[in-house]
């Protein structure tokens, strides 16, 4: 059997698909609304909205489950800067207390069982200061990007740091109603495939403010697209902004 690609390139092939957008301008600018804001980063991946942060005088903590993300974020330039953690929202350190909390890149929405979800808005509702704010976006399931989830639409093919050529795609399908199971596809050395499955909750406008209202939040608004459109419009986003009450 062929060996799969190493942690270190699975991490350098997520950066090669998710390099700065519009998404992380949306993500800084709403951080940078308080200068010099103690942040915590949830789902932080390989660091790319963490170490951004830290440079514009942030005081930031990164969490992630997956060690070899976090291994290729410390490696990254002004890491030290960042204070790294192996975890979830149940590893926030309790002695920490945060003005700002963002979950950038969808990671909301790989936190699809119910239970984990209502325990991670109240593990981050705990950490943040009276006053302070949330900010996390989620795809609309109104505009049904699981269907545009198909080999032909997806397939992408990228050369490594190391000179590794993989070839991509992704399929999707529903097991049940708010629900999308993905499966990745990898392909690389002359043939080796390796896939990767994932379930991912689709949440309406609608439930989103009921989660986070049943957590102690005050939502002050939910988007529609990273300009400021409504929801609904069309853009294929729930943008969600909410604060801790004071």
């Amino acid at each position: 059997m062929r060996p799969g690609l190493s942690p270190a390139q699975l991490s350098a092939l997520y950066d090669a698909e998710n390099q700065w957008a519009e998404d992380d301008d949306f993500f800084l600018g709403f951080v940078n609304e308080q200068p010099n804001s103690r942040v915590l980063d949830l789902g932080c991946g390989t660091g790319r909205i963490s170490l951004a942060l830290a440079a514009r005088g942030h005081t930031v903590v990164g969490i992630d489950p997956n060690p070899g993300s976090l291994a290729a974020a410390r490696g990254k330039r002004g890491a030290e800067a960042v204070t790294w953690i192996d975890g979830t929202s149940a590893h926030i350190p309790e002695n920490e207390v945060f003005d700002v909390v963002i979950m950038t890149a969808h990671v909301a929405q790989a936190i699809h069982d119910d239970g984990e979800w209502s325990r991670t808005l109240a593990d981050v509702h705990r950490a943040l200061a009276p006053g302070g704010r949330l900010a996390f976006d989620s795809r609309d399931p109104a505009a049904r990007d699981w269907e545009r989830w198909t080999p032909t639409a997806t397939q992408r093919r990228h050369i490594l740091p190391d000179g590794t050529a993989v070839e991509t795609w992704m399929d999707s399908h529903r097991p049940a109603a708010g629900l999308v199971t993905l499966t990745e596809y990898r392909v690389h050395d002359e043939g080796s495939v390796e896939t990767e499955t994932s379930v991912l909750a689709f949440r309406t406008e609608a439930q989103l403010r009921q989660d986070l209202g049943a957590a102690g939040f005050t939502v002050e608004g939910i988007l529609g697209g990273w300009a400021g459109e409504s929801a609904g419009s069309g853009q294929g986003e729930l943008i969600a902004v909410a604060r801790k009450p004071l």
